[in-house]
């Protein structure tokens, strides 16, 4: 009787430790990709703020990105996850397993959307270009370009005006995530700029200059628009400097073009005559701000400018510069270039 009994108490074991083994692996198998195959295409979701691993399992589930909400729910809790996965925008696919699908959660790797922006753009083509791609709503965009707060020291005391930040949103391709909004995209290039200010050393450099870092990024602004080559940029920034040093008028076409309001295939006399105060064929010393928004290599040259005694530079017709002492030297250079 008492053989029977454990015999009877063993086949019941062997059985429920087939069938937690049977569980166990179906469990498991619910773990693997929906499509392991690999052909679907990926699917964005969002997961909000505060949302727990039970709606989240759902979501998935409803997504088509895992195969059972359940699993996938306590499995998280298993891994000490739960508490762990992070809000935003996810980029998924159903080829994704568990344990990868959970890994993008936890390390909060969201979807981003990029966008570049080309050395010597203007803020209204940087409008454009962002209003062009839906990333921004153009009336909000320019609206704190003009007066919004952000936290640079750099930009604490310019004016207020459509023209306040010209210069200041650094030129480069940046990745953004996708809710993001008009501030927050203007505060990752200005940030960009931030950088660039400390890792050039902008701010020490300026004073070694006797010049603002606003006066710097004012003249890194005008090389950029006049420059095609980096071998020419430290050289127009020595005239520039040159010029200002004795008082004589910088006479800069890229000024006059940013006066009538965008780019000009070719400067006529009449243009110069606009009344403004970034016509530098008019007014003395610098405009008051800069007309683009100047890379790098611009803003090195701006406080590095080559020794020379050059006053004059001109385009040659395959965009590189050639510079003169005097105005009858430059007078030599339009006859050889320009005729």
């Amino acid at each position: 009787m008492a053989k029977r009994y454990r015999a009877k108490k063993r086949l019941y074991f062997l059985a429920t430790l087939v069938l937690m083994c049977i569980i166990v692996y179906n469990a498991l198998g619910t773990l693997e990709p929906v499509d392991p195959v690999g052909k679907s295409s990926d699917t964005l979701v969002r997961i909000a703020p505060n949302t727990s691993t039970g709606q989240i399992s759902i979501l998935l589930k409803q997504q088509g990105l895992i195969q059972n909400a359940q699993t996938f729910k306590y499995y998280t809790r298993y891994q000490k996850l739960d508490n762990q996965i992070r809000a935003g925008y996810y980029l998924l696919n159903p080829a994704m397993s568990v344990d990868e699908i959970l890994h993008i959660l936890v390390r909060g790797k969201t979807a981003s959307k990029g966008f570049t922006i080309p050395e010597g753009y203007t803020i209204k083509q940087i409008t454009d270009t962002l209003a062009n791609k839906g990333y921004i709503q153009e009336e909000l965009f320019t609206d704190l370009l003009r007066k919004g707060q952000f936290p640079y020291s750099f930009i604490k005391d310019l004016p207020a005006g459509g023209n306040r930040l010209e210069g200041y949103l650094f030129p480069e391709t940046y990745n953004v995530s996708l809710d993001s909004t008009e501030k927050d995209i203007i505060n990752v290039m200005l940030a960009g700029m931030e950088r660039q200010i400390k890792e050039l050393q902008l701010e020490e450099k300026s004073k070694e200059k006797n010049l603002s870092l606003h006066q710097v990024i004012t003249i890194a602004s005008m090389i950029e628009r006049e420059a095609r080559i980096n071998k020419d940029r430290a050289l127009i920034s020595s005239v520039i400097h040159n010029r200002l040093k004795i008082g004589m008028r910088l006479q800069i076409d890229a000024t006059v073009e940013y006066a009538l309001g965008g780019h000009r295939d070719k400067i006529f006399y009449k243009d110069l005559e606009v009344n403004s105060p970034y016509n530098t064929y008019k007014i003395p010393g610098l405009p008051p701000g800069p007309i683009a928004s100047p890379g790098r290599e611009s803003l090195l040259a701006a406080v590095n400018p080559e020794e020379t005694d050059y006053l004059y530079y001109l385009a040659k017709p395959d965009g590189s510069h050639v510079f003169a002492k005097t105005l009858a030297e430059h007078n030599q250079n339009k006859q050889k270039y320009l005729n």
